[in-house]
């Protein structure tokens, strides 16, 4: 019991018109929890970001963020990810092909 939390759909995101998938690493300048809750939150509200993983490496998040193109993007990153709250430095790497991209 409670081994499942949810269903999902396959959805054909070319279809849909937004097949463009950047990874974005985020550092912050405060980790305290305070800090950490108010990204944690603030980032939730961004649908362009289909995941966000708190990180034990030289950053602390990593988005997965989806949009229609570059410039989309590039507005989303520049308005949205970089203002949010204790954001410092971003670095994005544009993914090619996606090889494997599915749950369990």
């Amino acid at each position: 019991q409670g081994y499942i939390t949810g269903y999902s759909a396959m959805v054909n995101q070319t279809k849909l018109g937004i097949d463009h998938v950047a990874f974005a690493q985020v550092t912050l300048n405060d980790t305290s929890s305070k800090a950490l809750t108010a990204f944690n939150e603030a980032v939730r509200q961004i649908s362009a970001v289909e995941q966000c993983h708190m990180m034990a490496a030289n950053f602390d998040y990593l988005l997965k963020i989806r949009t229609r193109n570059m410039a989309e993007y590039r507005q989303v990153l520049g308005e949205q990810v970089s203002s949010l709250p204790h954001v410092l430095q971003t670095s994005t790497f544009v993914v090619m092909e996606s090889v494997k991209d599915r749950g369990i």
